[in-house]
Protein backbone atom coordinates (compact mmCIF):
# COMPACT_ATOMS: atom_id res chain seq x y z
CA UNK A 1 0.00 0.00 0.00
CA UNK A 2 1.06 3.27 -0.63
CA UNK A 3 0.00 6.24 1.59
CA UNK A 4 -1.71 7.74 -0.97
CA UNK A 5 -4.39 4.27 -0.89
CA UNK A 6 -4.92 5.23 3.05
CA UNK A 7 -8.51 6.68 4.08
CA UNK A 8 -8.27 10.78 3.86
CA UNK A 9 -9.76 12.50 6.75
CA UNK A 10 -9.94 16.66 7.90
CA UNK A 11 -8.54 17.10 11.65
CA UNK A 12 -11.48 17.01 14.61
CA UNK A 13 -11.57 20.78 15.73
CA UNK A 14 -11.98 22.14 19.45
CA UNK A 15 -14.76 24.47 20.71
CA UNK A 16 -13.62 27.38 22.53
CA UNK A 17 -14.56 27.82 25.84
CA UNK A 18 -14.03 30.70 28.48
CA UNK A 19 -13.48 28.14 31.69
CA UNK A 20 -12.85 24.26 32.80
CA UNK A 21 -16.31 22.20 32.55
CA UNK A 22 -18.38 21.07 35.04
CA UNK A 23 -17.97 17.55 34.65
CA UNK A 24 -14.35 17.67 34.86
CA UNK A 25 -13.61 14.52 35.87
CA UNK A 26 -14.85 13.44 32.31
CA UNK A 27 -12.05 15.14 30.64
CA UNK A 28 -8.35 14.24 29.60
CA UNK A 29 -6.14 17.67 29.00
CA UNK A 30 -3.01 18.54 27.53
CA UNK A 31 -1.07 21.40 26.20
CA UNK A 32 -2.79 23.86 23.34
CA UNK A 33 0.35 23.77 21.01
CA UNK A 34 1.39 26.87 19.13
CA UNK A 35 1.11 25.88 15.59
CA UNK A 36 -0.07 24.36 13.02
CA UNK A 37 -2.06 21.07 12.50
CA UNK A 38 -0.53 18.70 10.31
CA UNK A 39 -2.07 14.85 9.90
CA UNK A 40 0.40 12.56 8.48
CA UNK A 41 -0.04 9.28 6.90
CA UNK A 42 2.51 6.57 7.08
CA UNK A 43 3.43 3.56 5.32
CA UNK A 44 5.96 1.12 4.16
CA UNK A 45 8.30 3.88 5.79
CA UNK A 46 7.13 6.66 3.42
CA UNK A 47 5.14 9.53 5.20
CA UNK A 48 3.05 12.67 3.97
CA UNK A 49 2.23 15.55 6.43
CA UNK A 50 -1.34 17.08 5.11
CA UNK A 51 -2.39 20.81 6.80
CA UNK A 52 -5.77 21.10 7.94
CA UNK A 53 -6.78 22.49 4.62
CA UNK A 54 -5.66 19.81 2.93
CA UNK A 55 -2.13 20.66 1.07
CA UNK A 56 0.68 18.26 0.90
CA UNK A 57 3.29 19.82 2.74
CA UNK A 58 5.47 17.22 3.34
CA UNK A 59 8.29 19.04 1.30
CA UNK A 60 8.48 21.39 3.85
CA UNK A 61 9.29 19.66 6.76
CA UNK A 62 12.62 17.05 5.98
CA UNK A 63 13.03 16.36 9.83
CA UNK A 64 9.65 14.90 9.85
CA UNK A 65 10.40 12.77 7.00
CA UNK A 66 12.55 10.00 9.37
CA UNK A 67 9.53 9.12 11.68
CA UNK A 68 8.38 7.16 8.29
CA UNK A 69 11.36 5.06 8.93
CA UNK A 70 10.79 4.86 12.48
CA UNK A 71 7.09 3.00 11.52
CA UNK A 72 8.11 1.21 8.53
CA UNK A 73 6.58 -1.83 9.56
CA UNK A 74 3.34 -0.50 9.75
CA UNK A 75 0.34 1.76 8.63
CA UNK A 76 -0.72 4.59 10.77
CA UNK A 77 -2.49 8.06 10.46
CA UNK A 78 -1.21 10.55 13.12
CA UNK A 79 -2.75 13.99 14.04
CA UNK A 80 -0.39 16.22 15.60
CA UNK A 81 0.97 20.26 15.70
CA UNK A 82 4.13 21.22 14.22
CA UNK A 83 5.26 23.81 16.15
CA UNK A 84 8.75 25.82 16.44
CA UNK A 85 10.51 26.06 19.70
CA UNK A 86 12.57 29.57 20.48
CA UNK A 87 15.79 29.39 22.67
CA UNK A 88 14.01 28.84 25.55
CA UNK A 89 12.21 26.08 24.56
CA UNK A 90 9.09 28.22 24.27
CA UNK A 91 6.57 27.30 21.54
CA UNK A 92 6.82 30.16 18.54
CA UNK A 93 4.48 31.03 15.81
CA UNK A 94 6.94 33.91 14.78
CA UNK A 95 9.36 31.56 14.73
CA UNK A 96 7.27 28.80 12.73
CA UNK A 97 6.08 32.00 10.01
CA UNK A 98 9.70 31.16 8.53
CA UNK A 99 9.24 27.63 8.13
CA UNK A 100 5.23 27.73 6.45
CA UNK A 101 5.24 29.25 3.19
CA UNK A 102 8.98 28.37 1.63
CA UNK A 103 9.46 26.37 -1.64
CA UNK A 104 12.74 26.18 -2.75
CA UNK A 105 14.75 22.84 -1.32
CA UNK A 106 17.84 24.34 -0.84
CA UNK A 107 16.29 27.29 1.45
CA UNK A 108 13.86 24.86 3.16
CA UNK A 109 16.87 22.99 3.77
CA UNK A 110 19.11 25.45 5.23
CA UNK A 111 16.19 27.08 7.27
CA UNK A 112 15.28 24.52 9.20
CA UNK A 113 18.88 23.68 10.06
CA UNK A 114 18.55 27.26 11.85
CA UNK A 115 14.72 26.30 12.59
CA UNK A 116 13.86 22.94 13.10
CA UNK A 117 10.58 21.85 14.06
CA UNK A 118 8.63 19.19 16.17
CA UNK A 119 5.57 17.29 15.16
CA UNK A 120 3.54 17.13 18.70
CA UNK A 121 1.66 13.62 17.82
CA UNK A 122 -1.32 13.97 20.36
CA UNK A 123 -3.83 11.24 18.14
CA UNK A 124 -4.08 8.12 16.13
CA UNK A 125 -6.30 7.57 13.72
CA UNK A 126 -5.72 4.65 12.01
CA UNK A 127 -3.32 1.06 13.01
CA UNK A 128 -2.38 -0.72 10.05
CA UNK A 129 -5.72 -2.40 8.50
CA UNK A 130 -8.12 -0.66 11.65
CA UNK A 131 -10.09 2.64 11.61
CA UNK A 132 -9.63 3.84 15.26
CA UNK A 133 -12.25 7.32 15.00
CA UNK A 134 -14.88 5.04 16.48
CA UNK A 135 -12.82 4.25 19.28
CA UNK A 136 -12.59 6.19 22.58
CA UNK A 137 -9.77 8.77 23.14
CA UNK A 138 -8.74 6.73 25.63
CA UNK A 139 -7.94 3.55 23.72
CA UNK A 140 -6.67 5.67 20.56
CA UNK A 141 -3.84 7.14 23.25
CA UNK A 142 -3.52 3.69 24.86
CA UNK A 143 -2.63 2.54 21.00
CA UNK A 144 -0.67 6.08 20.37
CA UNK A 145 1.46 5.32 23.47
CA UNK A 146 2.38 1.76 22.79
CA UNK A 147 3.79 3.04 18.95
CA UNK A 148 6.97 4.94 21.47
CA UNK A 149 7.11 7.93 19.14
CA UNK A 150 9.55 10.20 20.39
CA UNK A 151 12.71 11.36 18.55
CA UNK A 152 14.73 14.54 17.94
CA UNK A 153 11.86 15.41 15.31
CA UNK A 154 8.65 14.44 17.05
CA UNK A 155 7.42 13.67 20.51
CA UNK A 156 4.13 12.50 22.08
CA UNK A 157 3.60 14.29 25.23
CA UNK A 158 1.57 13.11 27.78
CA UNK A 159 -2.38 13.57 28.59
CA UNK A 160 -3.26 14.34 32.41
CA UNK A 161 -6.63 13.46 33.79
CA UNK A 162 -6.35 15.09 37.36
CA UNK A 163 -5.95 18.83 39.28
CA UNK A 164 -6.91 20.37 35.83
CA UNK A 165 -7.33 23.67 37.17
CA UNK A 166 -3.42 23.37 38.01
CA UNK A 167 -2.42 22.42 35.15
CA UNK A 168 -3.83 25.43 33.29
CA UNK A 169 -2.74 27.96 36.19
CA UNK A 170 0.98 26.23 35.14
CA UNK A 171 0.03 26.71 31.45
CA UNK A 172 -0.78 30.41 32.18
CA UNK A 173 2.45 30.90 34.14
CA UNK A 174 4.79 29.06 31.44
CA UNK A 175 3.28 31.41 28.64
CA UNK A 176 1.89 28.50 26.95
CA UNK A 177 -1.55 29.74 24.59
CA UNK A 178 -3.54 27.29 27.26
CA UNK A 179 -4.91 24.15 26.98
CA UNK A 180 -7.04 21.34 25.15
CA UNK A 181 -9.33 19.09 27.39
CA UNK A 182 -11.14 16.19 25.10
CA UNK A 183 -13.64 14.12 26.47
CA UNK A 184 -12.45 10.64 27.24
CA UNK A 185 -14.87 8.27 25.71
CA UNK A 186 -15.35 10.76 22.36
CA UNK A 187 -15.19 9.07 18.75
CA UNK A 188 -12.82 11.10 16.75
CA UNK A 189 -14.82 12.93 14.66
CA UNK A 190 -13.44 14.44 10.70
CA UNK A 191 -13.92 17.47 10.51
CA UNK A 192 -16.19 18.66 13.14
CA UNK A 193 -15.83 20.86 15.60
CA UNK A 194 -17.36 19.34 19.12
CA UNK A 195 -17.78 20.09 22.84
CA UNK A 196 -16.12 16.53 22.83
CA UNK A 197 -12.88 18.83 22.56
CA UNK A 198 -12.78 22.01 24.55
CA UNK A 199 -9.86 24.63 24.17
CA UNK A 200 -9.06 27.41 27.17
CA UNK A 201 -6.95 29.96 26.58
CA UNK A 202 -4.62 32.19 28.40
CA UNK A 203 -4.88 34.72 26.04
CA UNK A 204 -7.50 36.15 23.27
CA UNK A 205 -6.20 34.88 20.05
CA UNK A 206 -7.77 33.67 16.80
CA UNK A 207 -7.60 33.88 13.13
CA UNK A 208 -9.46 36.46 11.48
CA UNK A 209 -10.09 37.35 7.43
CA UNK A 210 -7.71 39.81 6.17
CA UNK A 211 -10.99 42.51 3.83
CA UNK A 212 -8.42 45.18 3.32
CA UNK A 213 -6.41 47.76 4.39
CA UNK A 214 -6.19 51.52 5.17
CA UNK A 215 -3.04 53.06 3.68
CA UNK A 216 -0.20 54.26 6.37
CA UNK A 217 0.91 57.50 7.53
CA UNK A 218 4.24 58.63 8.64
CA UNK A 219 6.76 56.14 8.23
CA UNK A 220 4.36 53.86 6.98
CA UNK A 221 3.18 56.05 4.06
CA UNK A 222 2.98 54.36 0.96
CA UNK A 223 2.40 51.31 2.61
CA UNK A 224 -0.47 49.10 4.96
CA UNK A 225 -1.48 50.93 7.67
CA UNK A 226 -3.96 48.85 9.11
CA UNK A 227 -5.55 45.33 8.42
CA UNK A 228 -9.08 45.43 7.99
CA UNK A 229 -9.99 41.95 9.47
CA UNK A 230 -13.67 40.00 9.34
CA UNK A 231 -15.11 36.95 9.98
CA UNK A 232 -18.33 34.78 9.34
CA UNK A 233 -21.04 34.30 11.09
CA UNK A 234 -21.88 30.77 10.62
CA UNK A 235 -19.53 27.89 9.06
CA UNK A 236 -20.52 27.05 5.25
CA UNK A 237 -22.30 23.86 6.70
CA UNK A 238 -24.68 25.84 9.04
CA UNK A 239 -24.94 28.38 5.84
CA UNK A 240 -26.15 25.23 3.85
CA UNK A 241 -28.57 24.21 6.39
CA UNK A 242 -30.78 27.43 6.88
CA UNK A 243 -30.44 27.80 3.54
CA UNK A 244 -28.82 31.70 3.62
CA UNK A 245 -25.37 32.55 2.05
CA UNK A 246 -22.46 32.80 4.81
CA UNK A 247 -22.27 36.85 6.50
CA UNK A 248 -18.96 38.32 6.64
CA UNK A 249 -18.82 40.63 9.52
CA UNK A 250 -16.32 43.37 10.48
CA UNK A 251 -14.09 42.95 13.45
CA UNK A 252 -12.22 46.12 13.26
CA UNK A 253 -8.63 46.99 11.94
CA UNK A 254 -5.12 46.64 13.26
CA UNK A 255 -2.24 48.34 12.90
CA UNK A 256 0.47 46.65 15.11
CA UNK A 257 2.43 44.36 15.44
CA UNK A 258 4.32 44.34 11.94
CA UNK A 259 7.53 44.63 10.59
CA UNK A 260 8.95 46.45 7.61
CA UNK A 261 8.94 42.86 5.55
CA UNK A 262 6.01 41.99 6.80
CA UNK A 263 4.33 45.03 5.37
CA UNK A 264 5.72 44.15 2.18
CA UNK A 265 4.95 40.83 2.27
CA UNK A 266 1.26 41.70 3.04
CA UNK A 267 1.15 44.34 0.25
CA UNK A 268 2.74 42.05 -2.38
CA UNK A 269 0.27 38.92 -1.13
CA UNK A 270 -3.01 41.28 -1.42
CA UNK A 271 -2.48 43.61 -4.36
CA UNK A 272 -3.71 41.17 -6.75
CA UNK A 273 -6.65 40.55 -4.68
CA UNK A 274 -7.82 44.23 -5.06
CA UNK A 275 -11.79 44.98 -5.29
CA UNK A 276 -13.58 47.60 -5.95
CA UNK A 277 -16.11 47.37 -3.19
CA UNK A 278 -15.90 46.12 0.63
CA UNK A 279 -17.09 42.69 1.28
CA UNK A 280 -18.40 42.98 4.53
CA UNK A 281 -22.51 42.11 5.10
CA UNK A 282 -22.56 46.00 6.56
CA UNK A 283 -20.41 48.62 5.58
CA UNK A 284 -17.68 49.51 7.60
CA UNK A 285 -17.56 53.30 6.37
CA UNK A 286 -13.65 53.33 6.29
CA UNK A 287 -12.92 56.28 4.22
CA UNK A 288 -9.91 55.71 1.99
CA UNK A 289 -9.55 51.91 2.29
CA UNK A 290 -8.46 49.14 -0.34
CA UNK A 291 -10.45 46.15 -0.25
CA UNK A 292 -9.76 42.71 -0.87
CA UNK A 293 -10.84 39.30 -1.57
CA UNK A 294 -11.77 37.53 1.74
CA UNK A 295 -8.92 34.40 1.23
CA UNK A 296 -6.30 35.68 3.27
CA UNK A 297 -6.32 34.51 6.97
CA UNK A 298 -4.23 36.05 9.48
CA UNK A 299 -3.50 35.27 13.34
CA UNK A 300 -4.45 37.79 15.84
CA UNK A 301 -3.81 38.44 19.18
CA UNK A 302 -6.31 41.08 21.04
CA UNK A 303 -7.62 42.33 24.70
CA UNK A 304 -11.08 41.52 24.19
CA UNK A 305 -14.25 42.19 22.04
CA UNK A 306 -15.90 45.37 22.28
CA UNK A 307 -19.71 46.22 22.92
CA UNK A 308 -19.60 47.23 19.37
CA UNK A 309 -18.61 43.40 18.54
CA UNK A 310 -15.36 45.43 17.07
CA UNK A 311 -11.57 43.93 18.30
CA UNK A 312 -10.37 46.11 21.43
CA UNK A 313 -5.96 46.08 20.89
CA UNK A 314 -5.90 43.85 18.23
CA UNK A 315 -1.93 42.54 17.34
CA UNK A 316 -0.73 40.46 13.77
CA UNK A 317 0.52 37.85 14.92
CA UNK A 318 1.29 36.55 11.41
CA UNK A 319 -0.24 34.54 7.98
CA UNK A 320 -2.47 31.18 8.31
CA UNK A 321 -1.80 29.66 5.00
CA UNK A 322 -3.42 26.46 6.67
CA UNK A 323 -6.55 27.54 7.47
CA UNK A 324 -9.59 27.80 5.23
CA UNK A 325 -10.93 31.89 5.05
CA UNK A 326 -14.64 30.15 4.60
CA UNK A 327 -14.26 27.97 8.34
CA UNK A 328 -13.06 31.65 9.66
CA UNK A 329 -16.10 32.33 12.40
CA UNK A 330 -15.66 34.03 15.82
CA UNK A 331 -14.64 31.74 18.58
CA UNK A 332 -16.00 33.50 21.77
Amino acid sequence: MTVELLPRYTPMLAKSSSKLPKKIDEYAFEVKWDGIRALSYITNGNIQIVSRNGFDITFRYPEIHALGQKLKKQSVILDGELTAFDEAGQPSFALLQHRMNLEKSALIKKTADVIPVTYIIFDLLQLNDQSLINHSYQSRRFELDKLELAGRAWSTPSYHTERAADFLEASRKLRLEGIILKRLNSLYLPGKRSDDWLKVKNFHRQEFIICGWTPGEGNRTGTIGALLLGYYDVIPEAASARATPQKLLYAGSCGTGFTTKTLKQLQELLQPLSIPKHPFASDPKKAGASFVQPLVVAEISFAEWTPAHTLRHPSFLGLRTDKDASYVIREQ
